[in-house]
Order: structure tokens, then C-alpha cells, then sequence
């Protein structure tokens, strides 16, 4: 699985000759530290949280949270400062995944508890409640330790939480379902997808965007290979959520696809298929456009990774791509032999 995303058994390797290896030790510490907030504020509360194997802090469960830490190291923040803001963006992680599960009626953990299974939605209010106060721990943290100024933790504050508004935002209007047809889907991108993923993907910059000043002058770079990131990210969840999209009629690049591109007896089964059958029948119907969408995806993806990774660490993008990608689940949508086929 993460064939090239290795550590090197030299010790004195260090992040220019393996970037993966490095940023990973930080990465846990990063975890750690918000493990261990989290720990101490929920102590006498009535719920036990339930210590981390090592699994969860494994590169494959925080391939994302690495990217974000590189995009740091990219523009030359120290470590210490890289393993803080590692810290920080988990708290914004528990936040949007809280919010995710509740709003798809699903959990995915961000703290593991002694709360029954079944208490999903509470499990995910928890969760967001608790990221929401190690937020707050770090940055009072940070504020005693270091130079920063109250006006910018206050800043930090905010930023943080305008950062998630505004995917919320996209999130909320599509929440009953959207009326008339379907948008074109390079609106799908501008419109919905820059709020929903692209904005959201910069998240990892709006507590440094108010700590770090002045910010590094490669800042609006890396920012902008993570916005091509996180909407190559979603053209591959639209992929995989086609079917429940298109019930609940909510924006999805590939249904767009077939709206504006295909025939009324093709768009009559894109519905006919998403009601009864599931991802296999629809992969099976639009091949042609699965294969499509996921050369858009894998292009911006690529180019993304491309921009964010030094040139010597760009042997790295076709096997991070190829990881995102299963790790979504889109590439088992792509029938072998129908690439291209109409």
C-alpha cells in the first residue's frame, strides 16, 4: 500500500533524503499532545477515553495530516512549531469529522471511549466538544510559552473557526437537497467543490496564518497545491457517493457528468440505478464516465502533489496519488478494458 513512503533504517537520515520518515515522528508527537489534552480534560467527566493503539497513529490512518505537516516543512516553519500545528489540526479534524458523521448518519472516531457503539451521535457531539477545548488548551499553551501576542491567538480563534464555516456553509445549503437540474460540472467544481473541499484542504494554514509573521513567501503556493488536492479528493468521494448523491440530490461532479453529457434514456438510468442498485451497477453503466472523472481527479491530484513536493521528493506523487485514491475507494469503481469506451 504505501509502496515509496517508507523510513530509512540510516538514523542520520533526515527530512531532505526521506520526508515521510521525519515528518512521521512529528506527526505523533503532534497526535500525542492532543491525545494527552484531550485525556486530561474529559478526566472526572464521566467518560473514559480509551488510550490510542499504534495503529492510529500510523501514516495510513493520517496520510492527509502528513501532506499538511510537509506543506509546513515546505515553507520552513520549525519542527517544534510543525508538531504544534500537527496538534491543532487534529482538533480541526475531530471537528469536521463530528460534523461529517452527524450529517451523514454514520461515526467515524476521533477519540475512542468507553461510550456504547450505539451512542453514535452523542460519540461524534463528543467528539467535536473535546476538539473544540484541546483548541483552545493549545493555543492558551502556546500563548504562555512563546512570544505570540493575545490579538493573534484571538486571531488564530477565528481563523479557525471561518475556516470550517465556510465548507459548513456549502454543506448546509445542500442539506434538504437542491431544486431544478443539475449545475454543469465545472460549475460543480467552482461553486460547490472550491467551498466544500478546495477551501477546506487550506484549513491547515488558518491558525499559522495568524502566528507566523510575517508568513513564508512560498505560503500562497502550498496553499494552492492543497486546493487542487482536496478537489481532486472530492471528485473521488463524488465517484464513490454517486448513488446517495444522486437520492438526496446533492451536487456530485459525476452525476453532472451525466446530466449535461449524456443521453435522457442514459440520465433516466443514472436515477433508475442510484434508487435500486448501488456502486458496482453504476460503475458498470458509466464506465466511460467513472474512467473520465477519475482522470480529472488524478490530474488535479497529481498536479497538486507535484507543486507541494520539492523536486527531489517528486518521485512520491504517482504512489501518493495511487494511495489516496484506494484509500477513498475510487479506484475500485474503474472497470479494466472500458477505459475510454462510450
Amino acid at each position: 500500500m504505501t509502496a515509496g513512503f517508507y523510513c530509512s533504517p540510516d538514523p542520520a537520515a533526515g527530512i531532505e533524503q526521506n520526508p515521510f520518515c521525519a515528518l512521521q515522528k512529528e506527526l505523533t508527537a503532534g497526535l500525542q499532545r492532543y491525545w494527552q489534552s484531550a485525556s486530561q480534560i474529559l478526566e472526572n467527566s464521566g467518560i473514559r477515553l480509551v488510550r490510542p493503539t499504534p495503529e492510529a497513529f500510523s501514516l495510513e490512518r493520517n496520510f492527509f495530516s502528513a501532506l499538511f505537516l510537509y506543506s509546513y516543512f515546505r515553507c520552513g516553519i520549525a519542527p517544534e512549531r510543525r508538531m504544534f500545528y500537527a496538534a491543532v489540526n487534529q482538533c480541526l479534524r475531530g471537528m469536521v469529522t463530528g460534523c461529517d458523521n452527524l450529517l451523514d448518519d454514520e461515526y467515524k472516531p476521533t477519540l475512542e471511549t468507553d461510550l456504547p457503539p450505539g451512542a453514535s451521535r452523542f460519540r461524534s457531539v463528543l467528539d467535536i466538544m473535546v476538539s473544540e477545548r484541546v483548541l483552545f488548551e493549545l493555543l492558551l499553551s502556546h500563548l504562555e510559552r512563546s512570544q505570540v501576542s493575545v490579538r493573534a491567538v484571538r486571531q488564530a480563534l477565528r481563523n479557525s473557526l471561518h475556516a470550517l464555516t465556510r465548507s459548513g456553509a456549502q454543506e448546509a445549503s445542500e442539506e434538504g437537497g437542491f431544486h431544478g437540474r443539475r449545475l454543469p460540472p465545472q460549475e460543480v467544481l467552482s461553486a460547490v467543490h472550491h467551498y466544500k473541499t478546495g477551501l477546506l484542504f487550506q484549513c491547515p494554514w488558518a491558525v499559522p496564518g495568524a502566528i507566523e509573521s510575517p508568513l513564508p513567501e512560498n505560503a500562497a503556493s502550498v496553499n494552492e497545491a492543497l486546493y487542487r488536492i482536496g478537489i481532486g479528493c472530492q471528485i473521488l468521494d463524488d465517484m464513490v457517493d454517486l448513488a446517495r448523491d444522486v437520492r438526496t440530490r446533492r451536487h456530485n461532479f459525476v452525476a453532472s457528468m451525466i446530466e449535461w453529457g449524456e443521453t435522457p434514456a442514459k440520465q433516466r438510468m443514472l436515477a433508475d440505478l442510484a434508487g435500486s442498485g448501488g456502486r458496482e451497477a453504476l460503475s458498470r453503466a458509466f464506465s466511460h464516465i467513472m474512467w473520465e472523472a477519475n482522470e480529472t481527479a488524478m490530474g488535479y491530484l497529481k498536479d497538486g502533489l507535484r507543486r507541494l513536493l520539492h523536486a527531489s521528493h517528486r518521485a512520491f506523487v504517482d504512489p501518493a496519488a495511487a494511495f489516496i485514491a484506494a484509500r477513498i475507494g475510487a479506484d475500485r469503481l474503474l472497470i479494466p478494458g472500458e477505459r475510454g469506451r462510450s
